[in-house]
């Protein structure tokens, strides 16, 4: 059977949605589903993270506001930081990496291999996807702000 975007995409959504819930103590909802149509990051915080496997190649990032990455960074270190600084960018990196991590265990089967979190701290940060990837990009929000995963996946026969 072959593989497809789904078999990726939604395990990425649900580890997503499991370290906000167990690891910040903060509910996310979905709210979209689009292509990506552009390179350009969706936030100006992205934690990005290379998947590879015999079957699949892909990138993986975790896109966020300035917001969400203080208010996750204050959560994450146990302590009150209030602007973008190594110790918040740390803090998306292994985000990144937990979701990361959590999405290879429920792929498994695919005896996938993820680089180590980069994380960029800017507006128009370009994200490159590997050819022939169509990404997409799921919108969620937070008590705390929006919050994005872009995924793309290049599957070989």
């Amino acid at each position: 059977m072959p593989v497809t975007d789904v078999d990726f995409i939604n395990p990425v959504i649900t580890s997503l949605e499991e370290t906000f819930d167990t690891m910040l103590n903060c509910k996310i909802s979905r709210v979209g589903l689009m292509l990506k149509d552009n390179n350009t990051a969706l936030h100006p915080i992205s934690g990005i993270i290379g998947v590879n496997g015999k079957q699949a190649v892909g990138t993986v990032v975790l896109t966020m506001t300035e917001t969400v990455a203080l208010r996750a960074a204050s959560t994450l270190l146990m302590m009150e930081v209030s602007e973008p600084d190594e110790d918040v960018m740390d803090a998306v990196g292994e985000l990144t990496n937990m979701v990361a991590g959590a999405t290879k265990a429920k792929l498994a089967q695919y005896h996938l291999s993820m680089g180590l979190p980069s994380v960029f701290h800017g507006n128009n940060c370009r994200i490159h996807f590997p050819a022939n990837a169509h990404p997409i990009v799921i919108p969620f929000q937070s008590a705390w702000g929006a919050l994005a995963l872009e995924v793309g996946f290049t599957f070989m026969n």
